[in-house]
């Protein structure tokens, strides 16, 4: 049964517009109901009471792999949609494999949100065999989808052969150590990311120290955001590294990873070398006025810092503060 669908899918979508390009409007809708009737579904009534316009925004509708087939085969097709939004619709790798497969037929969707829809292995292998062919995305949100350090590999490879998504959300996934590793690597690699948001997952030490010493081969990247992990110590020694050698982060967050006196001091001593990096937040890590205190005082000792906004934890007075200007 879902065989015939998806056959039936493929002609009622492209029966309606002779395989040439369309845009949304009657034609649309009506290319969406046929896929619907093929892929035995019923329609999303956030869609057929959708303004014009080139966002599509379906959050939160339950639309599942069979919906997602039944979008997809409606989308290939159409010219007027520019940024999607599915998420949070259990989706799962069967419903992620039908979007990536549109997106590689589809070159007008810039930017695409499918965040907490379950894609796990099978959704990551599908996307990124999209982004090795897919040249018009922009920015992918792909938080909450239980990908884990086998799925890595494969956004791995997108990563570091894609160049032209610049905005890139894995927070709140199942990363450890091995992802890392392979990420790191693969950031090490890439030439378009401009934003990395990868917090929330399970990087510690060898992960972290992998993942920053990516961050300090990388020419691109302007924002990352690794909080809400565990880098530690070790992890914060690598970064310190990576800020001496990188010189074009202007964002970094690594705020609750676990950082005590030691780590903000490695950090301090990257600062001290840094001159692009103008936002750190640092909030939450067990750093105490001593680890406080060594972050001033390198920014201090760095008359071409960059750093605009600093966010540390709150601790008391220290006696080496007074002679620091504010």
């Amino acid at each position: 049964m879902a065989a015939a669908a998806g056959g039936g899918g493929g002609g009622g979508a492209d029966g309606g517009s002779s395989g040439e390009e369309d845009g949304g409007g009657p034609a649309g809708e009506s290319r969406y109901l046929a896929a619907c009737r093929a892929c035995g579904v019923t329609p999303a009534s956030g869609l057929l009471r959708r303004a014009p316009g080139p966002a599509l925004s379906l959050r939160h509708r339950g639309l599942g792999p069979r919906g997602a087939k039944a979008l997809a085969l409606s989308l290939m097709v159409d010219t007027s949609v520019l940024t999607l939004d599915l998420s949070d619709n259990w989706l799962q790798g069967e419903g992620a494999a039908a979007i990536a497969e549109m997106l590689k037929e589809n070159y007008y969707i810039s930017a695409v949100d499918l965040s907490d829809n379950k894609l796990g292995l099978e959704g990551a292998k599908a996307f990124s065999a999209m982004l090795l062919e897919n040249t018009t995305i922009v920015s992918l949100q792909l938080s909450g989808n239980e990908f884990d350090d086998h799925a890595a590999k494969y956004l791995a490879d997108a990563i570091a052969a894609n160049s032209k998504v610049e905005i890139l959300d894995l927070s709140y996934n199942m990363f450890d150590d091995k992802a890392g590793e392979i990420l790191g690597m693969a950031i090490a690699e890439n030439i378009g990311l401009k934003e990395l948001k990868i917090s929330w997952n399970h990087f510690h030490s060898q992960g972290a120290a992998a993942l920053a010493k990516g961050l300090g081969a990388n020419t691109f990247l302007k924002v990352l955001d690794v909080s809400y992990n565990g880098f530690g110590n070790s992890g914060a020694a690598a970064l310190g590294e990576a800020l001496k050698a990188n010189n074009v982060l202007e964002e970094l967050n690594i705020s609750n990873n676990r950082i005590s006196v030691e780590g903000a001091l490695h950090i301090a001593a990257g600062l001290k070398e840094n001159k692009t990096l103008k936002r750190l937040n640092m909030t939450r890590n067990p750093i105490q006025s001593d680890g406080c205190c060594g972050v001033l005082k390198a920014l201090q000792a760095n008359s071409g810092t960059g750093i605009e906004i600093l966010d540390l934890p709150k601790f008391q007075n220290h006696p080496d503060t007074s002679s620091i200007s504010r």
